[in-house]
């Protein structure tokens, strides 16, 4: 997979933030070397966050974010200011452009507020130093810039690149887990969900990382995954499912091949599967009238047998007997309200960075609302959840505890 193909969700989130007319669509314009963002004079010209996809060396592949202004005023501009503090959820990165002739002003202040009590490193960015002699920039995280000249860009680019490399490596997929030579299979259902001419990202991120590790795999359809194992020669070390076809999947592989599943993987790689473990446990205390939120952070086109609103609503009812009251969201919605929900059911959060589902992970647990995931959460409906942590031996413990 090339630096261009990288998923936006494994890239190094970037975002500019100010007050209005403050510059920073021009100067993500002059980062870029693109007519990424509209300029003009005209206040609020940015109406809503704007994503382009590009790299930034030796960061490498990143989503750089335009925001709107966050001083804007009226009920739009309250939508806009909305906008911009769900983009601070996902913002691995934050630049705050600030007009050097004005300074830093209230506005200014509350948004590097905001940064330090979410813990995103921030630059600070004053622009239009072609307009002012003299600089405000004093401190290491601070600089004087012009997206009319282009003074000091490449330095602000050095600066970003320096706070992107701070933050941790992101846990596998599966790389941690194989050896070279091992065998690993993957277990691949085509139904009416499956994405025609293509296998969803988990799956290819998955493959992928197999493939990095000089390890060998195989593929199959649930429905011919026994004639494969009957003919491997090798016993596989691990068998890995997409979270549908858990039930079935759990028996067919024998018992001394060890189990997971995509979703579970994922979860572990956005930094959220042990509360996800954690949190499972509360599907027994599910009552008749509870309200389970189902949560995607993608938006797609619903099937009949769409896995979060038809398939584990299905589960969850049959497995508890209870009249359990199911409500959804998907893409970069999540609910304002979390307290009304007895649980949270997450999807793997493909599409999403792992400081966003962090961040969610965070909003549930301030509000004492059990979250977890659909991998974690149909293995334990299908009484395999504690085969499929079997390679994670420490979250064996805390399922048992």
């Amino acid at each position: 997979m090339g630096l261009n193909d990288t998923p936006s969700s494994e890239r190094i989130h970037i975002g500019f933030f100010g007050r209005t007319n403050a510059g920073k669509s021009s100067l993500v314009n002059r980062i870029t070397d693109q007519d990424l963002a509209i300029v003009s004079d005209t206040r609020g010209t940015t109406t809503d966050p704007v994503y382009k996809a590009m790299e930034i060396l030796p960061l490498g592949p990143v989503v750089i974010i335009d925001t709107p202004g966050f001083d804007d005023d009226g009920i739009l501009g309250e939508k806009r200011i909305s906008r911009t503090k769900l983009v601070l959820n996902k913002t691995d990165v934050a630049v705050l452009v600030v007009d050097l002739s004005d300074g830093i002003r209230k506005t200014d202040e509350e948004l590097i507020s905001l940064f330090e009590e979410k813990g995103i490193p921030y630059i600070i960015a004053f622009n239009k130093a072609d307009l002012k002699e003299g600089g405000l920039a004093v401190r290491p995280n601070e600089i004087c810039v012009s997206s009319v000249t282009g003074e000091n860009i490449n330095r602000l680019k050095e600066m970003i690149a320096a706070a992107g490399l701070s933050k941790p490596a992101a846990t596998p997929l599966i790389s941690d887990l194989i050896e070279p030579g091992d065998t690993v299979v993957l277990v691949i259902p085509i139904d009416s969900s499956a994405p025609k001419g293509r296998i969803i990202l988990p799956q290819q991120q998955v493959l992928r990382e197999i493939l990095d590790s000089h390890a060998l795999a195989y593929i199959a359809q649930d429905t011919d995954l026994k004639e494969l194992l009957d003919n491997l020669k090798t016993k596989p070390k691990l068998v890995v499912t997409d979270s549908q076809a858990f039930g079935k999947v759990s028996k067919t592989v024998p018992e001394d091949i060890m189990l997971t599943s995509f979703s579970i993987l994922l979860a572990r790689h956005k930094g959220f599967l042990e509360s996800a473990v954690k949190g499972v446990k509360a599907i027994e205390s599910l009552e008749n009238g509870d309200t389970v939120l189902i949560s995607e952070g993608c938006t797609h086109h619903r099937q009949c047998e769409d896995i979060g609103t038809f398939k584990i609503p299905k589960w969850l009812r049959e497995y508890t007997g209870k009249d359990i009251k199911i409500e959804t969201t998907s893409g970069l919605s999540f609910a304002d309200d979390l307290t009304k929900y007895k649980m949270i059911i997450h999807c793997g959060a493909c599409m999403l960075n792992d400081r966003e589902m962090i961040y969610r992970t965070k909003c549930a647990s301030d509000c004492g609302i059990p979250m977890t995931n659909y991998g974690t959460a149909i293995a334990y409906m299908h009484g395999i959840l504690k085969r499929s942590l079997e390679v994670f031996p420490d979250l064996i413990k805390e399922l048992n505890s």
